[in-house]
């Protein structure tokens, strides 16, 4: 099985138990240091899941602009998850490479 099907596999996977309990999941890829989407538009209740597919480095999803702490790094492979219950716009960056922005607009 090629990589990429795998990781659409393995990405179906993740998503079932909260497609399920009826949740909407949108993913945000980290590639190249870049997040992709860099702006992405959800509706209230979604989940975003940021999935890390850069070779070797660690990121982080940080919502400093809100006031939150930074939260842990994150490796190849592994993903960070967030659920919007506001609408709003939300500006987030990479914590150890502030010049990786990205934005999550949530809509009713």
């Amino acid at each position: 099985m090629g990589r990429v099907a795998l990781f659409t596999l393995l990405g179906w996977l993740l998503a079932v138990p909260a497609l399920m309990a009826g949740e909407s999941v949108e993913q945000v890829i980290i590639k190249e240091y870049k997040f992709l989407p860099a702006e992405i538009t959800v509706k209230v209740g979604t989940t975003i899941r940021w999935l890390n597919q850069e070779k070797r480095q660690y990121h982080s999803v940080w919502f400093e602009a809100a006031g939150d702490p930074e939260p842990d790094y994150f490796f190849p492979e592994e993903s960070y998850e967030r659920t919007f219950d506001k609408p709003g716009t939300y500006t987030y960056r990479c914590g150890p490479h502030d010049y990786m922005k990205g934005v999550v607009k949530v809509v009713e």
